[in-house]
């Protein structure tokens, strides 16, 4: 049986990695996705990937009035929301001794503003007895080295999550934090300029999760399954961490 048979799932940075991974999911799954990203190229190919069950609206979370659009053409064609997945994200790594107003203020622009008014402007479609994923990090607890605003702006979220589920439970909305530990998606090369380097970087962190390997983006599109179904309908506030035990042991 389809898990999100006739619902409605929006779903931030959808071109790629998990949000892709998810958004794929979610519609074999029964619901019908929005999807939205920067590139629309990227956005048109992912819609072909995923076949059915899809619509894509170009814009940027960092951008009040691309959200405006986002959701003026959900109600128009739906009306309603049942599933929020805020996955959009960017990361850049910088020491605190390189770090720059404007790579603050980029990270958390993205990260933690952008998610918030992804949430805030959604709430109106919400249905009763929603839910609300907000994809943060196991950066949120862990350290790494000149990964500090990152970190920190997935701090912020995983707060979220906690304030949310108070504020919203009275309309029975489920507020969750999923965190990757590290995956294998494009997010990978965004951060070096060469492959050796970004090769690299996936090689020490295989040799530091204990189940030897990154993750698949499918590994985390279950999991966001899951907070999304009804089979976690007694999930509230929770940070759900897909990490192969890396931040766990």
């Amino acid at each position: 049986m389809s898990r999100l048979q006739g619902k409605v799932a929006v779903i931030t940075g959808g071109s790629s990695g998990i949000g892709f991974a998810t958004a794929k999911r979610f519609a074999e799954e029964g619901a019908h996705v929005f999807i939205t990203g920067r590139r629309q190229a990227e956005l048109d190919k992912a819609v072909e990937a995923i076949g059915r069950n899809v619509t894509a609206v170009q814009g940027d979370v960092t951008h009040p009035d691309d959200l405006d659009r986002l959701y003026a053409k959900v109600r128009e064609t739906r009306g309603v929301i049942d599933v929020l997945f805020a996955n959009s994200g960017f990361i850049e790594l910088q020491g605190i001794d390189q770090i720059s107003p404007e790579h603050f203020d980029k990270i958390f622009g993205i990260n933690t503003k952008g998610l918030l008014f992804t949430v805030q402007k959604a709430l109106p479609l919400m249905r009763q007895g929603g839910s609300i994923i907000l994809v943060s990090s196991i950066a949120n607890v862990k350290a790494f080295q000149s990964y500090g605003a990152y970190s920190a702006s997935k701090a912020a979220v995983r707060s979220f999550a906690r304030t949310w589920t108070l504020e919203l439970k009275d309309r029975g909305i489920r507020v969750n934090t999923l965190s990757p530990g590290p995956v294998d998606t494009p997010i990978i090369d965004s951060q070096f300029e060469t492959k050796e380097e970004s090769d690299k970087l996936r090689e020490s962190f295989a040799q530091v999760i204990p189940l030897g390997r990154m993750g698949r983006p499918e590994e985390l599109a279950a999991a966001a399954l899951f907070l999304a179904s009804d089979e976690s309908s007694f999930v509230a506030g929770i940070d759900l961490p897909v990490d192969g035990g890396m931040a766990q042991v």
